[in-house]
């Protein structure tokens, strides 16, 4: 596929460079620019102003190995090759890296690798500051690894830095440490101060702030964890088996949070955000410098956000918003200066948008869409909607301000307004506050369930046809001839008998309908409307229903 050089065609401006900076496990939410009350975050800050956000990024598999795959191939996990328990990414694909690099780019890597191989072999032609697994002795792996709290740490045991000639540099540390990040932008910056004739492409991948975390030097105070607010949608737990609730990252903390437990945990996030921030200014001020700066694209982003307490949750195996969304800051030249884009994309979008800014042909392999329409004003949007998945337990699609997200193994639905729920906290595939908003949930929810199988299924989904199988709450169960009531929480099938009366099937739901009102939906489509506290007191008839009507029982306020 061969595109139109825009908007750097060879006889025009000089290609630029590209500086992709991906963290690891950072909330979209977690930047101040980006509506964060607390956190300081002065470097991202100012590149989120002289760029353009995109709020509605996402990655589309929350899991760090698999949304990194997508990233260096373009292409979905049921095309790479790579799933939860890892393979290696089809060599038959391109890479992004490779790509680049057999279009004249010098292609460097720094930081954490956390795919098959190493970086040499995915297209990178030189690293500075990787940081892999392997390369500690038995003797230092039995030493003890403590996180900020003192309780053993179960990630990066036994990882370490090594040069480019592969030398492992044990005096850098072994596992993660408080700077991690700063020895990763070290080997950034060496490279960004090799100032090539030809352009370059350098990626860096920082380890912030995934766990297990420290405070880095000078930030052992800068939160209070008693100050802190808690996100939004923290709970204690979550309401139900997700499909990774045993999970590594859900076992970190104690069950349920705790909260002055979670607050120190916070605390230690947050330091180590502020800290990635400082690296970040560090490798921006070395492109300046340079003189390099204004000639390069520089792009922020994680491989997914991470839940941090929200929904109960502590992993990032989930694909509720604050897990599935990631932010995304592109800053440079091309790039409209301080705006917000609400289009939807994915990580893997990455790969071609920087090869249609470079005047670079997109590989056939490549799956992904540019983004480089939208900054051209050329387009408004990209894709119609956007689709998650997580191992075979969790499945979502998001369509303007509407989620749905499916648990084959759990065997339920959630459905969210994302624009009156933002924080998805009211599930409305199972908990209606009235007949109006049924009628507009019901039509919304078949929508999507429908855009969603499809979409799995067109693109090679082992699990798509687990979904058809589950049943929403509202809907009654095959061959059970039941009267739905709605009002008392989740939706409740009323057995149904001849002469079975509203009064007798509310109460049968346990809906709170002592005082308010009720709404009957008649098989005819007829809407009657009941007063329960007369109907209670006999004063007016209970009326009779039919198989397969509903009651709707009026919440008080």
């Amino acid at each position: 596929m061969v595109l139109g050089a825009w908007p750097f065609a060879a006889n025009a401006a000089p290609r630029p460079n590209f500086l992709f900076l991906l963290a690891d496990d950072l909330r979209p939410d977690c930047i101040r620019a980006l509506g964060h009350p607390v956190i300081e975050t002065p470097n991202l800050d100012a590149l989120a102003h002289e760029g353009t956000v995109f709020p509605r990024a996402v990655a589309a598999y929350p899991i760090c190995h698999v949304s990194r795959a997508e990233m260096l191939s373009g292409t979905s996990a049921f095309r790479n090759g790579v799933q939860y328990r890892g393979a290696a990414i089809d060599p038959a694909l391109k890479t992004w890296a490779g790509t680049l690099r057999a279009a004249g780019y010098h292609t460097w890597f720094s930081g954490k690798w956390h795919n098959d191989g190493q970086p040499k072999s995915r297209g990178y032609e030189a690293t500075g500051g990787l940081y892999s697994s392997g390369g500690a002795s038995k003797e230092r792996l039995a030493q003890k690894y403590l996180d900020h709290a003192g309780r053993p740490a179960t990630g990066y045991t036994g990882w370490t830095f090594k040069t480019d000639d592969g030398k492992v540099e044990l005096e850098k540390g072994i596992g993660l440490t408080p700077i991690t990040d700063r020895h990763i932008a070290d080997g950034a910056i060496s490279l960004i101060r090799r100032k090539p004739a030809e352009p370059f492409f350098l990626h860096v991948n920082f380890t912030a702030p995934h766990d297990p975390r420290f405070f880095p030097p000078g930030h052992e105070k800068r939160y209070d964890p008693a100050k802190l607010p808690l996100p939004p949608s923290y709970r204690a737990q979550h309401p139900f088996d997700h499909g990774n609730l045993t999970g590594r990252d859900e076992v970190l903390l104690t069950k349920p949070l705790v909260e002055s437990e979670f607050r120190a945990e916070l605390a230690a996030y947050y330091a180590e955000i502020s800290h990635l921030d400082e690296q970040v200014g560090r490798i921006v001020a070395a492109l300046r410098e340079t003189g390099q700066l204004e000639n390069t694209v520089i792009i922020f982003s994680s491989d997914q956000g991470l839940a941090m307490g929200s929904h109960g949750l502590t992993g990032k195996q989930n694909l509720y918003e604050h897990t599935f969304r990631v932010p995304l800051v592109f800053r440079g030249p091309g790039v409209p200066r301080g705006q917000t884009n609400f289009a939807d994309c994915y990580l893997r979008d990455l790969f071609p948008t920087t090869c249609e800014l470079a005047g670079v042909a997109i590989p056939d392999t490549v799956q992904s869409r540019s983004l480089a329409p939208l900054f051209s004003g050329k387009a408004k949007f990209i894709h119609d909607f956007v689709v998650g998945y997580y191992t075979d337990t969790q499945r979502a699609i998001r369509d303007g301000d509407w989620k749905l997200i499916c648990y084959p193994k759990a065997g339920r639905w959630q459905l969210f307004n994302l624009e009156s729920d933002p924080d998805e906290l009211h599930d409305l595939a199972v908990d209606f506050n009235s007949l109006g908003e049924y009628e507009q949930t019901v039509p919304k929810f078949s929508d999507l369930r429908h855009k969603l199988i499809n979409w799995l299924t067109q693109n090679g989904d082992p699990f798509a046809a687990t979904l058809a199988p589950v049943r929403p709450s509202f809907e009654p169960e095959p061959g059970k001839s039941v009267v739905m009531v709605f009002g008392a929480g989740a939706p409740v099938g009323v057995p149904f008998t001849a002469g079975l009366t509203v009064g007798q099937a509310i109460r049968a739901a346990q809906a709170p309908a002592e005082k308010g009102r009720a709404t009957v939906w008649r098989l005819d489509g007829r809407r009657e409307p009941l007063d329960i506290a007369q109907l209670a007191a006999k004063k007016i008839e209970d009326p009779k229903l039919e198989v397969g009507e509903m009651v709707f029982v009026t919440k008080s306020k």
